[in-house]
């Protein structure tokens, strides 16, 4: 079941929602009755992130072994060329 909790909790029932994350579920919390954040484990947070700081990783390493450097016009105009021919597909 989703948890939702005002953001006032974060600091008056701060244990019950460190218990809540840890055991694996998100609480979102609100603010003034709308959505303000929401609050996950370390543990989450890492498999949500992991994969992409080891792309990021492999990419500073592929950018220091080539001496070609692109433009800001040059990197999204390929970018757009790729999106563009995904959707032709």
């Amino acid at each position: 079941m989703i948890k939702i909790r005002p953001v006032s909790d974060l600091r008056n029932k701060f244990k019950e929602i460190e218990e809540t994350v840890k055991s694996g579920e998100p609480v979102y919390l609100t603010k003034n009755g709308y959505g303000s954040m929401v609050v996950i484990s370390l543990e989450q947070y890492a498999a949500l992130t992991d994969e992409v700081e080891l792309k990021l990783d492999e990419a500073d390493k592929a950018a220091a072994a080539d001496s070609v450097r692109l433009t800001e016009d040059e990197v999204f105009s390929r970018v757009r060329q790729r999106i563009n021919e995904r959707k032709a597909l």
